[in-house]
């Protein structure tokens, strides 16, 4: 909260000097494409300003550039791992560095400040999941009404939140999104959470055989998935072939408003210590980016540097 309330300070004292007819220029009289230019024009001027002695200076203590502490090698293992673990419906996905603009922000709650902006329209990619429901979006534009798609994708993401100590700005997450048309009665919601709960109890039983993990779901006050919760999911994943029980966390307020009915949780736990691994649940995504209330859209990731760490330290 300090945070926000320091950069609502530090927005009023730079709109405070800067005329009126100037701001509204900035945010809607310019085109899009001309304050692109002159965006650009203002980077490639203070590049020239800037000496080897500031870059450096900045490499050392800007959380945004430092590069990870995390072992490439060890990362690439692990991650080369998943992708043999994920089912062949699931289409491989290689996103870009950047997404349009608004990508998170658009079809989320997500402030803006939250996610590195670019001069050229565009965002640093801040979550695979938002950019893994565009790509999803457009390939069911191509289908038949009954179509479904499933994509994965492996990359490092940014974000400008300013997170707790010994949290990094950017890190890498292993993540999966799946569209498809509703078919009532919360059946096809119940289908999308199971494909990816059976992938995430197989990841973590693969992954951490010695350590106790869980996968939780929680309900946000939809009867019609807490009815397929019990009839449906519960009997589909406790049957599964992995000893990685799937639990209801009531407690959970966490994703709320961002998830839609439903949502999962990726836990291990160590020594008393309660690790988040990943996230995931319903979104309202697909359904916005095509414009279609039928459409339904499941999204989850997990942290490939944090079950990297994880393994490592119980191998």
């Amino acid at each position: 909260m300090d945070n926000q309330l320091a950069g609502v300070a530090a927005e009023r004292r730079v709109w405070g000097v800067v005329p009126a007819e100037t701001r509204q220029a900035l945010e809607t009289g310019l085109a899009s494409t001309d304050l692109q230019t002159m965006l650009m024009a203002v980077a490639r001027a203070r590049a020239r300003t800037i000496t080897p002695a500031r870059i450096l200076r900045r490499w050392r203590h800007d959380r945004f550039v430092r590069p990870s502490t995390s072992d490439p090698r060890l990362l690439a293992q692990l991650e080369a791992k998943l992708w043999r673990l994920l089912p062949q419906r699931f289409a491989g996905v290689e996103l870009s560095p950047v997404a349009p603009l608004g990508t998170c922000s658009a079809v989320a709650p997500v402030d803006q400040h939250r996610v590195v902006s670019t001069v050229r329209g565009t965002e640093v990619l801040s979550d695979p999941t938002n950019a893994l429901a565009i790509e999803a979006a457009a390939r069911r534009r191509e289908q038949c009404v009954d179509g479904r798609v499933d994509l994965a994708a492996c990359h490092r993401v940014l974000r400008a939140q300013q997170f707790d100590p010994g949290n990094a700005a950017h890190f890498r997450l292993f993540a999966l999104a799946s569209s498809a048309r509703d078919r009532g009665s919360g059946r096809t919601e119940a289908q999308l959470l199971i494909d990816h709960v059976r992938f995430w109890q197989l990841v973590l039983a693969e992954m951490l055989p010695t350590t106790a993990t869980r996968i939780t779901v929680t309900v946000f006050g939809h009867h019609v998935l807490a009815e397929r919760l019990h009839d449906t999911i519960h009997p589909a994943l406790t049957g599964a072939s992995t000893a990685v029980p799937v639990v209801e966390d009531s407690t959970r307020i966490h994703g709320t408003g961002y998830y839609t009915g439903i949502a999962i949780g990726l836990r291990a736990d160590v020594r008393g210590q309660t690790i988040d691994l990943g996230d995931g649940g319903l979104t309202t995504w697909t359904a916005q980016l095509i414009n279609t209330a039928k459409e339904r859209c499941m999204v989850s990731c997990i942290s490939t540097e944090r079950l990297t760490a994880l393994a490592e330290r119980h191998h």
